[in-house]
Formats: structure tokens, C-alpha cells, sequence
């Protein structure tokens, strides 16, 4: 049934696992969550994750988690979560107790995930099944509902996250933001008393993030306990009850939410002054000229692309030149995960035609054109799964056969660039997410192409980290690097892109040059 907010009444959030039948009754006599002096180490981290955590959280609030990239903010969720102690082969101390019982006296994931619905940062890592449809159905037929409910409740909640239309998609074609809908709308599918949220709104536009923050407050109202990370917390503030902060692996502050906001001022960093292309209008024609056209690097020549019955690229045509900075922006599912995917040759058009550094991707493989044009994916790791920073560098650099016996110490200049410096043998997932980040952009970097693609390339990051990959990501375009970065961050765009692409319902619907120092 539906409420006057258009939220179904009994919805309910839980991942894909462990949402059965038969979970145990859980009162209002213990808090959701106790931390005692909490610690953990990962295997092959460096020191420790989380210190001396000690913590309280009760029933029914909502805490907003904040902190530096790096802090331990993710760490901190996968423990409340049970995750660390009953899926990684870590090194725990202390007391951690989930409603009342310590973490380790749950059989397993499948008892703990009857109880706790987890949002991941990376949707990829959730999205299981072959349609959007599964997806959510997956949740619904856990909970032992009849035919007819489970029909009624998956269009409540398919309407509720506006992923209707998506419905016979396959969860790999969508976008970022798309994906972390879908995510969320299996997670509201399977009933539990807690919800945990890791930068789940990080890859939404606005309005899809006041979609979900109103979600959250029915959730909420329903005295549901819901612990969400996010990097602009502002967004936040009319819902949240408490603010903690990490640093380091410890809390460093816990304060009621009135307290925290009433003090709080959003930070005015490097990137937050306006770019020169801040307040101009977007017109419905391309506005770039053409003098350098011997430069051209990517060429879209009316290109259409379909996924089954929606359109999702509508004959386009643009052209791209040497050495520039693009920024593509646009709502989610605009079209502009799907342009650039088209770049490097992991989709084809369904009609017209794409010509890379003179070879159009129609004939070409994967693997011949990472040579020229190389993608960096949303979340690292989707990129990251080799067990140390130098094994990653040089998965790439063997895939298009480069020789790196005329220069043995290539990867360590590469690491230097990217202030990877000494972490040859680290492993890769045990770094922050800025130093993740930087990595995926070096992987790309080392193999020298032409084109860098970039999809959300700050997404998840504090200021100062997004600073120091813009930083980078300008100076690769300084260097004749052909940089296409598609963003959500107009302070970023505006402040660091030479050109703006704007895209709606598959078309480029604005492209306006921006005059930007630094930018070739």
C-alpha cells in the first residue's frame, strides 16, 4: 500500500543476501550497535584500519559519518555490517555488538544480513542478476509474500526509485547513478531494522539525491536505524540526529546533529571558486570551432545507440580534439557513461560510426584500442584486482606488449607521479579511495594513450584529494593528453574544464569552449 508521500508503507531495506524468513525478534532493550575499544587491521595494510572505536548507536537513529578520504569511513561500515569479521581475513580487537549480540556469535552473513541492508559505494559489487526486474524480485521472493504482494510491492518500489523504465535492462548497461538506484531498490525490496549507506548518493544528480534523502526520512519516521557516509553532509543535515567523524581510523568527534550544523560552515577550498564558465547558457548547437581540424582525435559521425527498445545515444555527432579537457555532464542515464564507453570500444553503435585516433572502433578490439584510448571506470575497484600496486601498473603494459627492459625503472617514476611513491608491494585494496583512485589514472597514464576517460573521477573524495587528482588530470592535458572526464561536480567542471559537453536524453543538447589557464 501507498502513502500520501508515495512511499510504499511497509518498505523495508536488506542487501540481496541473507534476507529469509525466521529472523529472530529484535527489542528495543539494546542499542543496533556497540562498539567497545573496536579495532581492525587488514591483511597487508599498513597499520591499523580502525583504533580504539568506541561507540553507541540506538535503535531508530540516523548517524551521518564523515571524514577525510582515507579516514576509515568504509571500514568503519563494513564492521558495523559484520563484514570484516565474518567475510575478510583481517586482524579484529575489542567488542562489537550488532542489537545486543557480539558480532561473532551470528552464524554468518546470511543471520546478520536479515537484519542489516547494506548500500555499497560501488553498485557493480550487488547488482547480481541479468535485469533490473531480478534484481528487486530477488529481495521481494526472500520474504515469504504471495504471488500478488510481491507483484503489487515491486512496482511500489520500482516507482518509488524511478528505475521503472529500466526495468528489462541489463544492471552492467546502466549508468552510475542508475546503478545505485537499482541498488537501493533491492536493498527497500527485503525487510530489516537497519540500513547502512556508503556514499550511495555520490554518482546522483540533485534531484535524484532529494529523491533518495526523502526516502530515507520516511525510512527514518518508520524508526528504521540508518548510518549513511557522506562526503557533502550538508545534504543531510535536516534528517541526521548525529555527526561522527573519522580520522585516522578513530572517531574524532561525535555530536548531536543541531550542534554540529549550527557550527558548521561548508569548507571554501581550492576548487570551490567558479571556473570562467560558471553562468553560462548552454545553447542547442555545438559552439566549438573547427580551426584545428587536422587535430581531431574522436570523431562521432551520427551515432545511435540502442539497449534493446530505449535509446540511448541518439544520433550524435561531435568531434574532439588534441590535448583538450572535456567535461560531459548530465542527469543520470543522459547518455554519458554510454558516449564515452564508446570511445575506448566497449560498446559499439547501433548506427553510425566512431573513428579513435584515426580507426573506427567498428572493426577494432578492446585490446588494440586501449592502445589509444584508455577508461577509467566510476569506482576504482572495478579496475583494481591484482595483489599489489605494481603487478596493477604492469597488467596493462603487458596487455598491449610494452617492453619495459630499456627502462627498468618506469613504474617507479609512473608511482611518483601519482604520489604512489614506495607502495610498489601494498596491496591495492587496502589504500585509501583518493590513493585507489590515483592508481586506476596511473594504470591508464603508464600505457601513454593518446585519449584518458575519466567517469566521475572525484566521486567519493574530500576536497583536498579531488584537488590533487584535478591537479593531475590538468597536467596530463598540459602534456597533449586528450582528457574526457564525465562529472556530476559543476564546481570542479567549471573551475577545470576547457570545454563542457552537455547532455539530455541521449543528444548533446549543449557545447560551449570555456577559457581555463592551464588547459591546452
Amino acid at each position: 500500500m501507498r502513502n500520501s508521500s508515495g512511499i510504499p508503507e511497509d518498505s523495508s531495506v536488506s542487501g540481496h543476501a541473507g534476507a529469509t524468513a525466521g529472523k529472530k525478534e529484535i527489542t528495543d532493550k539494546f542499542p543496533a550497535f556497540r562498539f567497545e575499544n573496536y579495532s581492525y587491521s587488514y591483511p597487508q595494510g599498513e597499520g591499523k584500519a580502525l583504533s580504539s572505536i568506541d561507540l553507541e548507536i540506538k535503535k531508530g537513529e540516523f548517524i551521518l559519518v564523515n571524514g577525510t578520504t582515507g579516514a576509515g569511513k568504509t571500514t568503519f561500515c563494513l564492521a558495523a555490517a559484520g563484514i570484516l569479521n565474518h567475510e575478510y581475513e583481517g586482524t579484529s580487537g575489542g567488542r562489537l555488538e550488532i542489537s545486543g549480540r557480539e558480532v561473532m556469535e551470528y552464524q554468518d552473513m546470511g543471520e546478520i544480513g536479515s537484519h542489516i541492508g547494506f548500500v555499497f559505494d560501488d553498485a557493480d559489487a550487488q547488482l547480481i542478476f541479468t535485469t533490473v526486474e531480478e534484481e528487486v524480485l530477488s529481495g521481494l521472493e526472500n520474504r515469504g509474500l504471495d504471488e500478488r504482494s510481491v507483484r503489487d510491492k515491486l512496482e511500489e518500489i520500482m516507482n518509488l526509485t524511478e528505475i521503472s523504465g529500466l526495468r528489462y535492462r541489463a544492471p552492467h548497461t546502466l549508468s552510475g547513478g542508475q546503478k545505485q538506484r537499482v541498488a537501493l531498490a533491492a536493498t527497500l525490496a527485503s525487510g530489516t531494522e537497519c540500513l547502512i549507506l556508503d556514499e550511495a548518493t555520490a554518482e546522483l544528480d540533485t534531484e535524484a539525491t532529494e529523491k533518495i534523502i526523502k526516502i530515507l526520512s520516511k525510512l527514518k519516521s518508520e524508526g528504521r536505524t540508518i548510518i549513511v557516509v557522506e562526503q557533502k553532509p550538508e545534504e543531510m543535515s535536516g534528517i541526521a540526529d548525529r555527526v561522527v567523524i573519522i580520522d585516522d581510523g578513530r572517531i574524532s568527534g561525535n555530536y548531536p546533529a543541531d550542534e554540529y550544523f549550527r557550527d558548521y560552515n561548508i569548507r571554501k577550498d581550492d576548487i570551490g571558486a567558479e571556473g570562467e564558465c560558471a553562468g553560462k547558457i548552454f545553447l542547442n548547437t555545438t559552439d566549438i570551432t573547427e580551426k584545428n581540424s587536422d587535430r581531431i582525435v574522436v570523431e562521432f559521425k551520427n551515432v545511435t545507440h540502442n539497449y534493446g527498445k530505449e535509446t540511448a545515444l541518439d544520433n550524435v555527432s561531435l568531434k574532439i580534439f588534441k590535448g583538450e579537457l572535456i567535461a560531459i555532464i548530465g542527469e543520470n542515464g543522459s547518455g554519458k557513461t554510454t558516449l564515452s564507453k564508446h570511445i575506448n570500444g566497449l560498446l559499439k553503435p547501433t548506427s553510425g560510426e566512431v573513428v579513435v585516433a584515426g580507426i573506427n572502433t567498428a572493426g577494432s578490439t578492446v585490446t588494440e584500442l586501449a592502445k589509444h584510448a584508455g577508461l577509467v571506470f566510476q569506482n576504482p575497484d572495478t579496475m583494481l584486482f591484482e595483489d599489489s600496486v605494481e603487478k596493477e601498473i604492469l597488467f596493462g603494459l603487458k596487455n598491449i606488449g610494452a617492453d619495459l627492459t630499456k627502462d627498468p625503472d618506469y613504474i617507479n617514476r609512473i608511482l611518483d607521479e601519482f604520489g604512489l611513491s614506495g607502495k610498489n608491494n601494498i596491496f591495492p585494496r587496502s589504500m585509501s579511495r583518493g590513493e585507489r583512485q590515483r592508481l586506476a589514472i596511473a594504470c591508464v597514464t603508464a600505457m601513454k594513450p593518446e585519449i584518458i576517460i575519466l567517469d566521475e573521477p572525484t566521486t567519493g573524495l574530500d576536497p583536498e584529494e579531488s584537488l590533487r587528482i584535478m591537479n593531475i588530470i590538468r597536467r596530463l592535458a598540459a602534456e597533449g593528453h586528450t582528457v574526457i572526464m564525465v562529472s556530476h561536480d559543476m564546481k570542479i567542471v567549471e573551475k577545470h574544464a576547457g570545454r563542457i559537453i552537455k547532455m539530455e536524453g541521449g543528444k548533446i543538447t549543449g557545447d560551449i569552449s570555456c577559457s581555463i589557464s592551464g588547459v591546452i
